[in-house]
């Protein structure tokens, strides 16, 4: 009915901005919010209540760039609206039944016992939207698909689903963990950071701020962290461009095919995410050098405006080899799609 989208977290204004968009609508019955991280004391989707909202303040601190500003538009919303029921619906939950090889660090078990230390997994919301597409575009039950997700965006993760339960995620503790991204460094040999903090110095935050804000595709490019821009920046000659695309797509490789090695089979891959939907050459890349999947390069590239009205679309060429899918991105209609199930509402979306 009406949205509002921006490029920067929410800010002191944010409150006026939803008290504007609210003055557009039809009063809401419901809020549903999306919170990346539930930390451990909350496995599913669930109301909002004063301890809820104490526990994600506890966790915060797990993903700072997504939780600190989504908490500010809870409080803003529910202040805002504090007569209607508010649904936190986490990216977390998809995989909360990860098996225990796949969510367990090989630390001592103090860390493990003590401090919580486990992989979460994320983008959660993404990929129950996609999967719950790709059974439907597939004509087979989510419970009979065995297959790999891949969210590339400004955060990028893969996922491999059994039957429909996530069985094995890129991301871990944090969304800092996995494929290389837009701006942040993805997995990196731990020692490097001992070495940065006792060779050269550096500072707990001088190491989060650089890993999470100055890294990944933007920190290899030193230009952009927008795979649009170092497309057109490759093909008129910048290396670094070049250099960047090549990482990030080797990286994506690598944690599909270690993705499908969770798997007894593979069933589809299946592309989401704004980079993944919208990025033909990047698709390509990636497909192309995993034939030793069954993934066969030459793919279809879909009209934007095609795919987003669709909200699907088989890409390859269903000659041979894994059936390849793109799905636009349906995180918001997912959110919808809990809030309504939190508070036992009929759900339009099926």
């Amino acid at each position: 009915m009406a949205d509002r989208g921006a490029s920067q977290p929410p800010g002191p204004a944010a409150a006026a901005e939803l008290r504007n968009l609210l003055g557009e609508v039809p009063a809401p019955a419901a809020v549903g919010h999306r919170l990346v991280h539930s930390g451990p004391q909350l496995a599913g989707h669930t109301l909002i209540d004063a301890r809820v909202r104490a526990l994600l303040a506890d966790v915060a601190d797990l993903a700072p760039l997504h939780l600190t500003p989504a908490l500010r538009m809870v409080d803003a919303a529910r202040e805002l609206l504090p007569d209607v029921p508010h649904v936190a619906c986490f990216d977390t939950a998809f995989h909360k039944d990860l098996p225990a090889p796949a969510r367990t660090y090989a630390v001592p078990e103090r860390w493990r016992a003590e401090y919580g230390l486990r992989r979460y997994g994320f983008h959660g919301l993404s990929y129950s939207w996609a999967l719950r597409r790709t059974a439907q575009a597939l004509g087979r039950p989510v419970d009979n698909l065995q297959v790999v997700l891949v969210h590339l965006g400004g955060g990028c993760s893969a996922c491999a689903v059994r039957n429909g339960r996530s069985v094995d995620t890129t991301m871990g503790l944090t969304p800092l963990e996995g494929l290389v991204m837009s701006r942040r460094s993805g997995s990196l040999d731990p020692g490097a950071l001992l070495w940065l903090q006792r060779r050269h110095g550096l500072s707990a935050d001088e190491l989060d701020d650089a890993l999470h804000r100055h890294s990944g595709l933007l920190g290899l490019s030193g230009t952009s962290g927008d795979t649009r821009d170092l497309v057109r920046a490759r093909a008129e000659g910048d290396a670094a461009a070049a250099l960047a695309l090549a990482t990030f797509t080797l990286s994506c490789r690598r944690g599909i095919a270690s993705m499908a090695a969770s798997l007894d089979r593979l069933d589809a891959l299946v592309f989401t995410g704004e980079i993944g939907e919208d990025q033909p050459e990047v698709r390509e890349e990636i497909c192309s050098a995993l034939t030793v999947l069954g993934v066969r390069g030459g793919l279809l590239v879909p009209e934007l405006d095609d795919l987003m009205r669709e909200g699907l679309r088989r890409i390859d060429q269903v000659v041979s080899g894994i059936p390849v899918l793109v799905v636009a991105t349906g995180e918001t209609q997912q959110i919808a799609a809990e809030t309504r199930r939190v508070l036992g509402i009929a759900d339009g979306v099926g």
